[in-house]
């Protein structure tokens, strides 16, 4: 039987693999952004099946990010294994820039951030050579020549993690003027040092580029056939899109395979997943790696390595033999038809690896206590007013937002949720506190499907949230205007717990509402998935689908429960 290796092999939104290998075991750190815990990191032994093993940025390794505009904090993330360690180098937008982090063991712990103070570059990585002396390679700005990138490589002493020589151009990018030359690696092979990077932004015009040098420092030559890999010249309606931002690993056969980024569009430019984890194989010919080879784009299936053992359970598969029916729409369907159920009943002492928060908390505002996830309702409502990014952590209490969500990893999915919640309001003002489900997207695009108080009923309301915006979060005169749309509000009929569901059908979101799963009503059809979706409202990132509580901008003591969550994907 030929085993297969299905693409995405980390689904739903886990962007900017760096991928390595130590003996027959692998690992690729993603980033997460402005989500914590902070930069997920995934084992396999086969390539094919990926199972999540810890974190390397957490609470107690002084993680900071703050909860802002879900596009800033951690991103672009490099690991590396040296002589008994594990390194990860990255940069935190909503702290201090950038860092690097160590552990013995890739499931932790990790070590607190050892800050790189004289290098400001973004997407800088680490390299060792097998002299063992370190390098770090990062894009910055080219002083000979106006408006373009050059990449620079800088001598570091690991040991006291500190620059130990001088900082030197090596390249200029593949495309002269090239937009946004990143995420940069160096690998060692045979006669060459070979330095891969990213051009095109990380939207449709995507690519992989590499050069290459006999020495470590000297001059890179670009590929003739550069560029190596990309997914622009097949259109527009292509189903792997934005692809680049690759990193390559060596199997312990010899052969060699690159993990990279790509999105899988939903009925058109729409990209609501986020950025993705792909592979294809690379075969080295005449001193350049070819990727693909034969059809120089990333498929959705490959073959599987068969000098490497097959894991026959995978993260997703483990789900397939669940003996309980999957509720998709306002009917019920076998388990056999659907490919992914996750169901959490929080009887566990804390939140599974899918769960994540949004920014570091400064206080503790959920439990998971008597068999429910228990979210006190912050002061901060889901959507505020936006920031601007800088590089200045911010511990205010009012920085917490009550929010637990994980991500979409399917076109086509059900969310659902049981929450158990008595919205008030407070005695001079109409401000209802409300808590439920949200879809969160970049940048103040949201869904929400919460329970709140009006004129002293108890009702339930479907909000869509957008945002104007001007400019860029990164870059100086920034603005946005968010606004908030009420789609339906309805009283509720019944008292105790209430049962919310999502079904989305790529971008067709149908919403049910009722007192069991098994006695649900339509409340609302056919809301628009495009509203919070990448390509329409910019951004990185990809959909949350999550739980919240909020005493929207006042002081409260009140507290949702929910009573489970499941996610079904298909």
């Amino acid at each position: 039987m030929e085993h297969i290796i299905r693409n995405p092999i980390i689904p739903g939104f886990y962007p900017d693999p760096s991928i390595c290998r130590v003996g027959d075991d692998y690992y690729i750190a993603n980033s997460s952004f402005e989500l914590c815990p902070g930069i997920p990191i995934f084992h396999s032994k086969d390539l094919a099946h990926w199972k999540q093993i810890s974190y390397a940025m957490t609470s107690e390794n002084g993680f900071y990010t703050d909860a802002n505009l879900y596009s800033g904090g951690v991103m672009a993330p490099t690991i590396r294994y040296h002589k008994g360690t594990f390194y990860i180098i990255n940069c935190n937008f909503g702290d201090k820039g950038n860092f690097i982090v160590t552990a013995k063991d890739p499931k932790g712990p990790w070590s607190e951030p050892h800050w790189i103070t004289d290098i400001h570059d973004i997407d800088c990585s680490i390299f060792f050579d097998e002299d063992d002396k370190c390098y770090l390679v990062s894009p910055g700005e080219d002083k000979d020549q106006d408006n373009n990138k050059a990449f620079y490589l800088t001598p570091y002493d690991i040991e006291n993690f500190r620059v130990c020589g001088e900082r030197k151009k090596i390249w200029n990018s593949a495309m002269r003027g090239a937009w946004a030359p990143e995420a940069p690696h160096i690998y060692h092979v045979g006669d060459y040092y070979y330095l891969m990077i990213a051009e095109g932004g990380t939207e449709h015009n995507h690519s992989v580029m590499i050069a290459r040098s006999k020495t470590i420092d000297g001059w890179y030559e670009g590929n003739p056939a550069n560029p190596v890999l990309t997914h622009r010249h097949l259109g527009w309606d292509y189903p792997i899109e934005n692809i680049g931002h690759a990193d390559l690993v060596e199997t312990q056969t010899g052969k060699w395979y690159a993990v990279m980024l790509g999105v899988r569009i939903i009925e058109g430019q729409h990209m609501n997943m986020g950025r993705e984890t792909f592979i294809c194989p690379v075969e080295w010919q005449r001193g350049w790696p070819v990727f693909s080879k034969e059809t120089g784009k990333v498929e959705l299936t490959y073959p599987a390595d068969p000098d490497l053992p097959w894991c026959e359970e995978s993260e997703e598969e483990t789900y397939l033999g669940a003996e309980q029916d999957i509720k998709t729409d306002n009917c019920k369907r076998s388990h056999k038809d659907a490919l992914y159920v996750s169901r959490d009943d929080f009887n566990s002492e804390e939140l599974g690896m899918d769960w994540s928060l949004w920014g570091t908390p400064s206080e503790k505002y959920y439990e998971i206590k008597d068999g429910s996830l228990r979210l006190k309702c912050l002061k901060r409502p889901m959507a505020r007013k936006l920031q601007p990014v800088s590089f200045a952590p911010k511990t205010e209490k009012d920085e917490n937002v009550s929010f637990v969500g994980r991500r979409q990893r399917h076109i086509n999915f059900s969310f659902e949720i049981k929450m158990e919640f008595e919205a008030g309001t407070s005695e001079n003002s109409d401000v209802s506190e409300s808590a439920g489900m949200v879809i969160m997207q970049q940048c103040n695009h949201q869904y929400r499907f919460e329970k709140r108080c009006k004129d002293g009923k108890q009702i339930i309301a479907l909000v869509l949230v957008t945002t104007k915006q001007k400019g860029l979060p990164f870059l100086p005169g920034y603005e946005a205007d968010t606004s908030e749309t009420v789609l339906k509000e309805e009283e509720i009929s019944f008292e105790g717990t209430v049962v919310l569901r999502l079904w989305a059908k790529g971008q067709d979101y149908t919403f049910f509402m009722g007192q069991s799963a098994d006695n649900l009503k339509e409340f609302y059809a056919h809301a628009d998935g495009k509203k919070i979706n990448p390509e329409e409202v910019g951004g990185m990132v990809g959909t949350m689908l999550g739980m919240y509580a909020s005493g929207n901008g006042r002081e409260s003591d009140n507290v949702a429960k929910f009573c489970y969550a499941e996610y079904t994907g298909k």
